[in-house]
């Protein structure tokens, strides 16, 4: 969060233009807002304040992004599992923001703020074509408190706790609902307070925490109330103590101050209204002088656009009279399954299949009970499906044939059915059967876009295109993989040069290229006793680096922990010819040893992964990511921490590394089932700290849910 036009680092610009002159706000509207707020506070002492209430439907936008009236916070916080995006305006400023609420009560947002016409301040030198001043931020709001028949709801808010922190505050806040009114009174430091807070530079800051005392010292009041008659629209007014008077253009230090002086209100009112169940309009008339708007959809994460349904297979009258294997096999095949083999040991049946179509594997172990309760006669008892991953056994799931038939009855829940079964997850040898609808070579390709922000050349470039892949798999757990990109939309650039060891900040110069051989390789996995994994990769491993690739990996306690060591040592690729090395690099080999472990936490569907040992660039250190999983979308933020003393450069020395990803699986778009992943990440390029290569067969995703807490948190995508 360092200032773009002084700083060729990728980060982005900080936030706040030149003076503007504004006119005085009426006397009356002043008098009209302060009255309605000390009504508010009449009626939250009233008896009528112990009745109980939601958030619902509290929850609109604030104008930054986060859970509020126009400029202030309340203790209302968005629907779990949801996702909001927005754009609002209020002169001078124009803010472009993500909120998601991964978990019950926690809001994260995300916002990048543009300070209009202030262009011709960055138009100079190497910054030409940046544009306006610009900033982003990153806040959290927790709700400790639910709303309960006697107490508010209340709730702690961290916005902007490092780097320049131009817009950073800590507030704890209160909001009650007598409904059609919700009232909301909090304190703030910082941006609510009486004084901007220090930049923190590359750590996090959080006076809250560190000096209460200060924050106590520095914090002032806000509070507002709406007014909702129907869940389509409500009337707002607030009271925001902001001083922008105070508040500086580049960072905290300077002298160039976004306003020069007061403005003439800190009651703001509003109109919000709501025309569809996703969509957020709100107009508002703020500081007494600029009329703001604020635009919002709302949208369930992981909500298929078209509902998914996969035809189950029916086998035509004349099959009936083949084998069984022969019969289970077929229906295996049409099913969106390979490498085949069924065999039947006296009243025992015994399946092993690869899963190529199913994105959940308890998804893949019902269409496989279906067929055998449709397929087989009484005389089978006891049905053992083993799921593979290129012939590599990674789950097998047994169950009695009568089981399965209570189960499709619907007198047993899937999640009974999983109780009453046996799932081994260190099962290693093939079924010796013959196999059928053997898949020898796959392929595909799904849309890229990669953006790259806050460049002195320009704050937003992109790249649009293609990735196409095939691979071929000669024998058990190889595989010949190959992938090119092509992105016939780019105008990815940099001005910025390569740090003292640049293992990743000159991947702009690789990222200009519109076609690239983004892998070339051969990849083998092999499986031993005790449920533990081995892989080594060999080749171009991704798009900056050819070398080798090794990972060991086993789960323990039933799938709570996955624990590994890894290692690779790779040479960098020259950027111009997909074929060379380059020459007169930094280093020679480029090599990396970690300790690996996740901790998977059913309850949350969430997980915990750390990564610590030696990075690329040789800093010894940890990253940490956390993982929350939501209807097949997978969302993950990292932090990195290590020994910054390697770097020569001061933009990396004390640098801490982080990052956002999600993932969204193809499923959602495609009306039918599939294990295809669309990926999007949003991180700094151009530093170096914390930084590994891209693996392609990750042995932790790999196991990813097929362990026995992976199947009981799975059992309600089992199907029937």
């Amino acid at each position: 969060m360092h200032p773009g036009p002084r700083d060729t680092r990728i980060e982005q610009a900080e936030v706040f233009p030149s003076p503007y002159s504004r006119p005085r706000l009426k006397n009356l509207l002043t008098l009209t807002g302060m009255c309605i707020l000390a009504l508010s506070g009449v009626l939250v002492f009233s008896p009528c304040s112990f009745l109980r209430a939601a958030d619902d439907p509290f929850t609109f936008s604030s104008s930054w992004g986060g859970t509020g009236l126009m400029e202030i916070p309340t203790a209302r916080v968005m629907r779990e599992n949801h996702w909001r995006i927005g754009i609002s305006q209020v002169d001078p400023s124009r803010t472009y923001y993500g909120v998601i609420s991964p978990l019950a009560g926690l809001e994260i947002d995300g916002r990048i703020t543009e300070i209009l016409d202030t262009s011709e301040e960055t138009e100079v030198g190497d910054f030409e074509g940046y544009g306006n001043n610009k900033d982003k931020s990153v806040d959290f709001k927790y709700q400790f408190l639910s709303e309960g028949k006697y107490c508010p709801a209340l709730a702690l808010g961290i916005m902007d706790p490092s780097g320049t922190r131009l817009l950073a505050s800590q507030y704890l806040v209160a909001s009650k609902q007598i409904y059609p009114f919700d009232f909301t009174v909090g304190l703030g430091n910082g941006r609510f307070g009486k004084q901007p807070l220090e930049r923190s530079g590359k750590g996090v800051e959080v006076e809250l925490f560190s000096d209460p005392k200060q924050w106590w010292d520095d914090m002032q009041v806000f509070a507002g109330v709406q007014f909702a008659p129907s869940e389509r629209f409500a009337l707002m007014v607030e009271y925001a103590p902001i001083k922008y008077e105070k508040m500086s253009l580049y960072d905290v230090d300077s002298t160039e101050i976004h306003f020069d002086e007061p403005v003439p209100s800190k009651v703001n009112v509003g109109l919000r209204l709501k025309p569809l169940d996703w969509t957020e309009i709100d107009l508002s008339w703020q500081r007494g002088e600029q009329f703001g708007v604020n635009f919002a959809l709302d949208f369930s994460i992981g909500e298929p656009l078209i509902p998914i349904y996969d035809a189950p297979y029916r086998e035509e009258p004349a099959a009936r009279m083949s084998p069984l294997e022969g019969r289970i096999a077929t229906a295996l095949e049409h099913s969106g399954f390979s490498n085949i083999s069924v065999a039947v040991d006296g009243d025992d049946l015994w399946i092993e299949a690869g899963n190529d179509h199913w994105f959940f594997p308890t998804r893949a172990v019902g269409v496989v009970m279906r067929i055998v309760d449709e397929t087989c006669p009484d005389t089978v008892n006891g049905v053992s499906i083993t799921l593979t991953e290129n012939r590599i056994p990674v789950s097998r799931f047994s169950a009695t044939r009568s089981d399965i038939g209570e189960w499709r009855s619907e007198r047993l829940t899937a999640g009974q059915l999983i109780c009453l079964s046996r799932l081994d997850t260190d099962v290693y040898e093939n079924l010796q059967a013959p196999v059928t609808g053997r898949r020898y070579f796959k392929y595909g390709f799904m849309p890229s876009m990669q953006t790259f922000l806050n460049d002195p050349s320009g704050f937003f470039k992109a790249r649009l295109g293609l990735q196409v892949w095939g691979s071929a798999h000669p024998w058990r757990g190889a595989s010949l993989v190959a992938g090119v990109e092509g992105y016939p939309v780019n105008n990815i650039s940099t001005t910025n040069e390569p740090l003292s060891i640049p293992v990743r900040s000159d991947i702009a110069l690789y990222k200009e290229q519109d076609v690239a051989l983004a892998r070339l390789m051969a990849d083998q996995v092999v499986k031993g006793p005790y449920g533990v994994y081995g892989r080594l990769s060999a080749g171009i491993l991704e798009l900056m680096y050819t070398g080798f690739d090794a990972e060991a990996a086993v789960p323990v306690l039933d799938g709570r922990f996955f624990l590994g060591v890894s290692g690779s040592a790779v040479k960098k690729r020259d950027p111009d010819d997909v074929l060379k090395l380059k020459e007169d690099d930094v280093k020679d080999w480029y090599t990396t040893a970690f300790g690996n472990m996740r901790l998977n936490v059913p309850e949350y569907d969430a997980w915990l992964d750390v990564k610590a040992g030696r990075f690329l660039a040789g800093d010894n250190g940890a990253r940490f990511t956390v993982s929350k999983f939501i209807k097949g979308v997978t969302m993950s933020v990292w932090y990195g921490v290590t020994d910054t003393s390697v770097f020569s450069d001061e933009d990396n020395r004390g640098y801490h590394d982080t990052g956002f990803m999600v993932t969204i699986p193809i499923r959602l778009f495609k009306g039918e089932d599939s294990r295809t992943s669309y990926w999007y990440s949003l991180s700094p390029w151009t530093r170096d700290v914390a930084q590994d290569i891209s693996h392609y067969n990750n042995l932790f995703d790999l196991i990813g849910r097929n362990t026995k807490i992976g199947f009981k948190r799975d059992a309600g995508e089992m199907g029937e």
